[in-house]
């Protein structure tokens, strides 16, 4: 069963004034929604210290939601091309609700983590993969900007809620924190998503009138696919060391916590910045070139990490980063719209997300690995050059193959 398509001849279309207004509403969507992300690790040390478990234990409800977020991208991505957006996100939505709300009545880490994997990582899924390939259905002109601007709302919640999140917990506790925000996702989200009802216009389906057309290039579905998930894998391998480790590298050389959270903070204000320029680039240049500008740059800002370790060459090189890294992993989504058909994007582009997640969670971990093994982040820092290079390698064959497709339809 295909994507369900809007079946009413009034129905707004693609470009169309309705397609920006869905897109508003999608990134406040995914602002609130995003939380399912962040607000594990705002609460971590609370957890700990409440439970009475060790660091390693305290951080398995990370690991499970992010497993879970990785999961719900595939299962949710799946669930729109057969039914539309509306009715898996709703799901999605008062399962994230739910999650929260029952997260705070728990008694034991062991139950904590199956909440925050089953319920909050799968819950929070509707609102990044599967909103992006849903949103890339109403838009040709600035498909680009489109998708990058959807995917800035899972950073946009990281600015917002551990900003928010701090001050309840000193006034009346995590519990108290998670329950508060389990209502705010219920009573926002579901009608936010109900605002979504339309089914995606007629004309994203290719060959129609005022549809774009399917790009050619010489691979299969399958093998465009697993190369996108290499790069995606790769990419996130090498992203992830100063994402997850910034705060932990500043206190080592002994700058102090506060100056690593703000570093942090710049990379993801830098990197919505950074989604949104990679939008209206690739619908400049194509997303493949996009894609490889930001690749690049991303490795020479790792590279830049090591000799630079002044307090403030740090700020200016995180700030370098984020700007470099930010569009890179929309660019996956832009390229699968134009390369392959329409009502396969959901699943097509969950499938790549779960495997920039999953590059993401083993590669902090890896980071953390190394730092172990050599006491310090230097080697940790040239193994995310190493993975950034395998990201550039399938890019690149990516760009061979669509110019030679290019060149043999001209």
């Amino acid at each position: 069963m295909a994507t369900t398509f809007s079946s009413s001849a009034q129905s707004p279309g693609i470009d169309s004034a309705y397609a920006w207004i869905r897109l508003a509403i999608s990134v406040v969507l995914a602002t609130i929604g995003g939380v399912g992300m962040w607000a594990v690790v705002v609460v971590l040390p609370a957890v700990q210290a409440e439970f009475g478990v060790d660091r390693a234990a305290a951080s398995m409800p990370y690991t499970a939601t992010m497993v879970g977020f990785a999961a719900g991208n595939v299962l949710v991505g799946r669930a729109i091309d057969r039914v539309g957006y509306w009715i898996p996100a709703l799901v999605s939505a008062t399962a994230l609700g739910a999650g929260f709300l029952l997260a705070s009545l728990t008694s034991s880490i062991l139950g904590f983590t199956l909440v925050q994997g089953l319920l909050i990582g799968v819950g929070t899924a509707a609102i990044f993969g599967p909103l992006i390939a849903d949103i890339s259905h109403w838009f040709n002109r600035r498909r680009g900007v489109a998708v990058t601007v959807a995917a800035s709302g899972n950073y946009l919640a990281g600015a917002v809620w551990p900003f928010v999140m701090p001050t309840i917990m000193r006034a009346e506790g995590w519990r108290f924190t998670y329950a508060a925000i389990g209502v705010v996702c219920l009573l926002t989200m579901v009608p936010l998503v109900l605002m979504l009802r339309r089914g995606a216009p007629h004309e994203a389906m290719a060959g129609t009138s005022g549809g774009r057309p399917v790009r050619p290039i010489s691979l299969s579905p399958s093998a465009l696919q697993l190369l996108l998930v290499v790069a995606g894998f790769g990419c996130c391998m090498a992203m992830s060391m100063p994402q997850v480790h910034i705060v932990a590298y500043c206190m080592d050389l002994g700058y102090g916590m506060a100056h690593g959270a703000d570093m942090l903070s710049i990379m993801l204000a830098a990197g919505v910045a950074s989604r949104i320029g990679s939008g209206f680039l690739a619908d400049r240049i194509g997303a493949v070139r996009t894609l490889l500008i930001g690749s690049v740059l991303q490795c020479l800002s790792l590279l830049f990490y090591i000799p630079f370790d002044g307090l403030a060459s740090l700020y200016v090189v995180s700030l370098v980063f984020g700007l470099s890294q930010g569009g890179i992993v929309p660019c996956y989504a832009i390229i699968i719209r134009d390369y392959m058909p329409a009502r396969e994007a959901g699943q097509r582009v969950g499938i790549v997300m779960m495997a920039t997640i999953f590059g993401m969670a083993v590669g902090g971990w890896m980071s953390g690995w190394i730092y172990d093994l050599t006491g310090s982040y230097a080697a940790a820092f040239l193994n995310g050059i190493a993975w950034n290079l395998v990201n550039l390698a399938a890019i690149l064959l990516l760009m061979w193959k669509a110019r030679r497709s290019a060149m043999a339809m001209a």
